[in-house]
This record gives C-alpha cells, structure tokens and sequence, in this order.
C-alpha cells in the first residue's frame, strides 16, 4: 500500500505544493523527482509517482510554477519567463529535489529526476545546475537551453525519450542537444520513437485537438522500460 500527501513548501517567499507518492514499505529507497508538464500540476505527474511509488520508490512530484494553470496563454508565459531565468527555474528544482530527499523512507545517496515536456526541460536544467543525481530522464522534453556550456556540471547519466514526429521538438534541437552533451562529456542516451508526437506519456492530452501532440500508447510503455532500466543501472536494487 503507498502512502501519498500533498507537501507545502517555498521558495523565495513562494508557496509550492507538491505530491509525495512513498512506496517505500519501511526501507530507504532511492528518490525519484517528478516534473510536470507546462499545464501545471494535474492528474497526470501525481499518477506517474504513483506508479514509481508502486514500484517501490519514494516519488515527489514537484510544483513548478506555484500556480494554477488555467489557459496556454498563461502556461507559455510562465514558461517563457522560467527559460529566460534559469537561476529561479533550477532553484525551485533543487529546492523540491530537498525536500524530496528529507522523505523518511528515501535513501538520500540514491536519486533520480524524471520530467515530461516542460519537466523534462526542468529535470535537465537540475542536471546542469550540477545537482547529485545519479540520473534524470526527459519524456517528450525540450532540450534548449540559454547555458548549453552548463553541461559539464551534470554529475549523473542522462536519457531522453522523444518523439520522431514531435513538432515541439524539430531534428536541428535534437542535433545541438547531442553536441552540448558531447562537449560537456555527459553520459547521455536519445531515443527516437517512429509515429510519435509531443506528450505521448500523457492519455488526456487527446482531449486537448492540438496537431502534433497525441498520446502513444507504444511508445508510453517503451520509453518507461527504459527509465527502468537506466534506475537498475543507476540507483541500484530496490
């Protein structure tokens, strides 16, 4: 049976709430950082920590934004104003990576940042920040970045799972990704899904008609096997 709470926090006088899923059953485990995407805090970062917690892990699914996001006005420009601040951006992330990591079941040594779309922008910047993870792992993630030199401080292995269709995510942003990673000295990992798009983790995405993003079942289940296994590699047994 996991346990999950919501979890007040702040950074620089800002309230952030975020969702703790603990699967942990009484062992220190390692801690899994969740990103969500530019919509905010919805249903479906709180579910994949529930499915890292069910797997045994201790997961924190991180509030980004500190608000509610009712539009994609609204979503593009908090966005916009966290690229052109990548100082805040990485602090709120390394501020929820502590809090993640003072969890009683989580094994401080042992961790790891996941995020998909905007959070896998975010779980990137963490990583570049030079933040001890032993991993992060970008779903349908942008991979610009204002500090491409920022590279040589990620300090853990880095996979990122795209789409080949993925508008949001053309091959020129995949090209400049792998030569950041290449003179930072990253170990790194890409893979490219035939048939997929932008957000294809995330079943409700369908509901929104925009062309180019849709959920992908295939691809869902593949790149997750993936996380799984680069966490073996990383993190350790369970």
């Amino acid at each position: 049976m996991i346990k999950t709470v919501n979890i007040e926090y702040k950074v620089d006088g800002k309230t952030f709430t975020g969702y703790l899923a603990d699967g942990s059953k009484g062992k220190a485990v390692p801690g899994i950082l969740v990103a969500h995407e530019g919509g905010g805090m919805t249903n479906h970062p709180q579910e994949r920590a529930r499915m890292l917690a069910e797997l045994g892990y201790v997961a924190f699914a991180m509030d980004t934004f500190g608000e509610k996001i009712t539009s994609r006005e609204q979503a593009m420009s908090t966005i916009m104003g966290l690229m052109q601040d990548l100082p805040t951006l990485r602090k709120r992330a390394r501020t929820a990576l502590d809090v993640l990591k003072a969890q009683p079941g989580v094994d401080a040594m042992r961790s790891a940042a996941i995020g998909f779309c905007f959070g896998g922008t975010t779980a990137l910047e963490l990583a570049r920040s030079g933040a001890d993870v032993g991993c992060v792992v970008g779903f349908h993630s942008g991979l610009q970045t204002g500090a491409p030199q920022d590279a040589k401080n990620i300090k853990g292995k880095v996979l990122v799972c795209l789409g080949a269709a993925d508008p949001i995510i053309p091959p020129e942003q995949r090209e400049a990704f792998v030569k950041e990673m290449e003179a930072g000295k990253v170990d790194w990992r890409m893979e490219l899904y035939g048939a997929a798009g932008h957000s294809f983790t995330n079943r409700e995405v369908d509901a929104m008609n925009i062309p180019g993003f849709a959920y992908h079942q295939k691809t869902d289940e593949r790149s997750w096997r993936a996380m799984r296994a680069l966490f073996d590699e990383t993190l350790g047994p369970l």
